[in-house]
């Protein structure tokens, strides 16, 4: 699931490993399991709906993921680049989307970093709070959780009402919401208090792990590698929109609006184009988050986990619905092996 990867570079990736076997870890396996008896099995191949799907692209870790070797000036021209890029892409094909900053990502870039992240507070692009630093919700107290938060506001909350809006959304990394019901329940009361809603996620492009393989390539300039990395990326996001969209309508009852996660990265800036290129060839009208999310689907709970299962999976818990996650594809084995294959130092 991508840790080899995670491990190389020494850093941690937001969400990640949601595929099944991590609910399996979590045991979710009535999840998974193949329906006996009696029990539902939910087609995943089954046709969806005919009406044009609806989706929300949202992008997490702003300003910039820098690469394990960049530091200084040369972070600070990679972040501009992939920013300009991403920025560029979505006001192009008029596509709405929430960027999650970490502040301390933004205090790392200096007037850069207040710069980029200022470009998400303007037309169809909003701000979304991603905590001041990359924390794991599940190794601290919901008060510790409580300060990192507020924490994070100290340049997003000011540049979005500083032009009368406000930040409506907080998203947790790894999509650790809560391991225990107890702390569901004061995370969703904590998050209500400071007037956020809890940020979804609906389809998982384990973009990082790919990203950490193009990094690699970049980092040795190996052009052809990273251009095959980028292709193995496409492709595996073009089964997993699908996938996902089909696990919703199924365990949903209806065709429910998409909420896609990305990653501010080298990988994405080059991507991204094709990415939209991809959802416009196969009608899907692109929405806010808050449109997605005002979807009926989202008012179902979604219970606890050590993990970061998609939506999907939670909300299949919830209401008792067994899939089969193996049905899901995993990433290619070499892209996660690539930066111990390919050393750069």
């Amino acid at each position: 699931m991508g840790h080899q990867a995670v491990a190389a570079t020494g850093q941690k990736n937001d969400m990640h490993c949601v595929k099944m076997r991590r609910a399996v870890q979590s045991g979710l396996t009535a999840l998974i399991a193949y329906a006996t008896g009696g029990a539902l099995m939910v087609p995943l191949a089954a046709p969806l709906a005919a009406t044009p799907h609806q989706i929300a692209v949202t992008f997490d870790d702003l300003p910039y993921v820098s690469g394990p070797a960049e530091v200084g000036t040369t972070k600070r021209q990679s972040a501009r680049m992939a920013e300009q890029a991403i920025v560029a892409a979505l006001t192009e094909n008029h596509v709405p989307a929430t960027g999650f900053v970490n502040d301390d990502k933004v205090e790392a870039l200096g007037a850069d970093g207040v710069s980029l992240i200022a470009q998400w507070n303007r037309g169809d692009l909003s701000l979304g709070n991603h905590g001041y630093s990359h924390f794991d919700s599940n190794a601290l107290s919901v008060a510790e959780i409580e300060r990192d938060i507020l924490r994070g506001e100290q340049h997003i909350r000011p540049l979005a009402e500083a032009v009368g809006r406000r930040v409506a959304f907080f998203r947790f990394s790894y999509n650790h919401i809560g391991e225990t019901p107890e702390k569901r329940r004061a995370i969703d009361a904590m998050l209500a208090r400071h007037g956020y809603t809890l940020a979804a996620s609906t389809i998982d492009s384990e973009d990082y792990l790919f990203n950490t393989a193009y990094e690699c390539a970049f980092a040795i300039q190996d052009v052809a590698a990273q251009n095959t990395i980028k292709q193995a990326y496409l492709d595996y996001t073009y089964t997993e929109i699908p996938y996902y969209q089909a696990l919703n309508q199924q365990v949903m009852g209806h065709d429910v609006p998409a909420i896609l996660l990305l990653h501010a990265n080298r990988l994405n800036a080059s991507a991204l184009p094709d990415i939209l290129a991809f959802l416009k060839t196969r009608g899907y009208r692109f929405l806010s988050l808050g449109q997605a999310q005002a979807d009926k689907a989202f008012s179902t709970p979604v219970g606890p986990s050590r993990y970061g299962p998609m939506w999907g999976y939670r909300w299949a818990r919830t209401l008792g619905v067994p899939v089969n996650g193996t049905l899901e594809r995993e990433p290619p084995a070499w892209v996660g092996a690539y930066c111990t294959t390919h050393q750069t130092s």
